[in-house]
């Protein structure tokens, strides 16, 4: 019992991690604490700082919770012991005797491998073994800005894009034969994986963490999982996981006072929990915690490849009101409602990661308008990456939402969002959550007759390839899902057998290959070099024209957005140069399902000063329609010669833009 590990560090490494782990530094913990196999068994460790002791338990000894004592190592609570012939696969957890006499069996909080629900034991796992073929992928990181590329992300959740006709789950490997090919050929960029960080409830949708270093063994190993990553990789695709160091659940087997007393949760009563949600919250300012937490966020880099964390919930982590009623939360020491040591713990998080994975993508769910989210901390920011652009989402989706009729009176929806566009690097998110719990799917959202929903998706994700930002799609809104996503069954790919889901399909996937390579739409994502408005204000015809600007001169589209269901002729737009001007997208061609209204692919400026501009042309605009119009090669050179117009703002200019009806 007391054989030496032989593959673990040396006793002055131990010590040093030790210290690191208590003082809130120790980023790799996972290295040191969970199940550590050797040839000759496993060395197991574990934090409980206020047990009376804890004991190793598993199929090797029969459940005695008496056979595998563990050796209290700190007094700060960690526990250790070397327990031979464990192998591969061997389940096991900690039985916990706490100081008022319980007796807890508890997962290992580090441990790299899981059984299966409802199953809820940890199995001994080495993750070493496996050989990446990620090299060219990984390389490309360091020579991208991700800032000025295209960001095009496809989120999945692995148990209901597709299953086997008898309902049952796919395996890691199946899902990567079916997502890779799809994802690559629809042309997206990414994909964002809700949590696969195991969770005991499938209702959670992985939102309730029990495990928060193994991918959850619904799909398979931790093996399975790498090479899950790698493929993605291998086909150019980045990979972005949700990550949840919000709260977890008070399953017996989990984090919930692991050994007794409010160990990983906050013991302030007026922290400790969010009701709505059932879950306790972590304790932000304890170092241990912080050790914990910032090693899992590590790990998945680190073990696992992968690009990006989205990580949830931000709101809820920052402010002390968070879903609390006046009188259940406690100001902090300056009166305010923020959470200091959850805004401290995001700051140091943040760091960690980018000095350990400069390529790494941090992307905050942050829904209020907290300042700075993307900005670096010694600028008093929080350090993210980037941040979903929730108030876009909310505005947008009430828009889209109201009868065309009445949209006038709502246009402010359609064009606050370009106000705050550049104050944080955004990204554009239609999600899961948007698609749920009554909320219906993105195309029901669309009033009107079953075609013209069609009309109005495709205007809406044509706004949303043009509106500044990056951009992310929940599956089956792709080709239009009709009912609200379930989680407990695939998607409705039987509507491809349909030639309106079919064409909605198809002109997703031109829409987004068209987005990979014109560089206005995505490389002044972050600067408001990138944008410029033509005109904001024709609220009448809910009509509003933009350009969206590359870094060199001429890179740039003409943006022409009509959200009635009326056809608009003869409408007069400023135009920034003269010459030719070509129609290079349109939402309405029947090439996608649309009307085919005669639009003019080639449209001539004309010397008639119009939205700020010396010239301006007529055009034909189709009913629930977005045109994208680029100068010609000509036209463009002129923008080397181009004195910049006295333009003015998106409210003043459109008194004489309003066009013809």
């Amino acid at each position: 019992m007391k054989k030496k590990d032989n593959t673990a560090p040396n006793k002055g490494e131990n010590d040093l991690s030790v210290f690191l782990f208590h003082e809130g530094t120790n980023y790799r913990a996972y290295h040191f604490l969970g199940c550590h196999l050797t040839a000759e068994g496993a060395m197991f460790r574990v934090w409980a700082p206020r047990a009376a002791q804890v004991s190793v338990v598993g199929d090797f000894n029969g459940w005695n919770k008496e056979r595998n004592l563990m050796t209290r190592l700190t007094e700060e609570g960690i526990w250790e012991c070397f327990i031979p012939g464990i192998k591969q696969y061997d389940s096991y957890k900690y039985c916990v005797f706490t100081a008022d006499g319980r007796e807890l069996l508890k997962a290992d909080p580090f441990g790299y491998h899981c059984e299966t629900r409802p199953q809820t034991a940890s199995k001994a796992y080495d993750l070493s073994g496996y050989t990446w073929h990620d090299e060219r992928y990984r390389q490309g990181l360091h020579n991208r800005n991700i800032f000025k590329s295209p960001m095009n992300v496809y989120e999945v959740h692995l148990g209901s894009f597709k299953r086997h006709p008898d309902g049952s789950l796919l395996s890691y490997e199946l899902l990567a034969d079916e997502l890779v090919p799809y994802v690559k050929e629809m042309g997206y960029t990414h994909i964002e994986v809700l949590p696969v960080t195991e969770y005991p409830y499938d209702g959670s949708w992985g939102y309730q963490v029990t495990g928060y270093f193994a991918p959850t063994s619904r799909f398979g190993t931790p093996h399975d999982f790498m090479r899950f990553v790698d493929r993605f990789h291998q086909a150019g695709i980045g990979v972005i996981l949700d990550w949840v160091p919000a709260h977890f659940p008070k399953d017996e087997h989990g984090l919930f006072e692991f050994d007794g007393t409010k160990c990983y949760e906050y013991a302030d009563k007026q922290k400790m929990e969010h009701e709505g949600w059932g879950t306790r919250v972590f304790d932000y300012g304890k170092t241990e915690v912080q050790s914990f937490l910032v090693s899992s966020a590590l790990f998945w880099f680190d073990l696992y490849h992968i690009d990006g964390l989205r990580v949830d919930a931000v709101a809820s982590m920052i402010y002390l009101d968070y879903g609390r009623e006046r009188g259940q939360w406690t100001p902090n020491i300056n009166g305010g409602r923020e959470n200091l040591e959850a805004v401290a713990f995001l700051r140091k998080l943040n760091q960690a990661v980018y000095e350990a994975f400069p390529d790494a993508m941090m992307i905050a769910e942050e829904s209020t308008a907290w300042p700075m989210v993307t900005k670096p901390p010694y600028d008093g920011g929080l350090g993210f990456s980037f941040k979903w652009n929730m108030g876009w989402m909310n505005d947008m989706l009430q828009y889209v939402s109201t009868d065309p009729l009445f949209r006038k009176y709502n246009h402010n929806k359609l064009t606050f969002s370009f106000v705050y566009a550049f104050s944080e690097n955004y990204i554009l998110p239609i999600s899961h959550d948007e698609v749920v719990h009554g909320k219906c799917s993105l195309i029901s959202k669309m009033p009107g007759e079953y075609e013209e929903k069609f009309a109005q998706m495709r205007a809406f994700l044509a706004f949303m390839a043009a509106h500044p930002g990056k951009k992310l799609l929940f599956m089956g809104q792709e080709f239009g899902q009709f009912i609200e996503w379930d989680f407990q069954k695939g998607l409705d790919w039987l509507l491809l057998d349909f030639q309106p889901h079919r064409k909605l399909q198809h002109y997703v996937k031109t829409l987004n290959h068209y987005y990979l390579q014109t560089p206005a739409l995505w490389q002044n994502d972050d600067s408001p070099e990138g944008f410029a408005w033509v005109a904001g204000d024709d609220t009448q015809h809910s009509m509003i024209i933009f350009r969206r600007k590359g870094e060199a001169a001429g890179e740039e589209l003409l943006i022409v957005c009509n959200f009635t269901p009326v056809r608009r002729s003869g409408y007069r737009v400023g135009l920034p140069y003269k010459g030719r001007w070509r129609v290079v997208f349109n939402t309405d061609d029947t090439e996608y399902g649309g009307t085919g209204c005669t639009v003019l692919t080639q449209y001539t400026a004309e010397k008639q000063p119009w939205h700020g501009f010396a010239q301006s042309a007529e055009l034909d605009i189709p009913p629930s329609s977005i045109l994208y119009l680029r100068p010609s090669a000509a036209a463009a050179r002129s923008a080397l010669r181009a004195e910049k117009p006295s333009h003015k703002t998106a409210e003043t200019t459109a008194k004489k833009g309003k066009g013809k009806v």
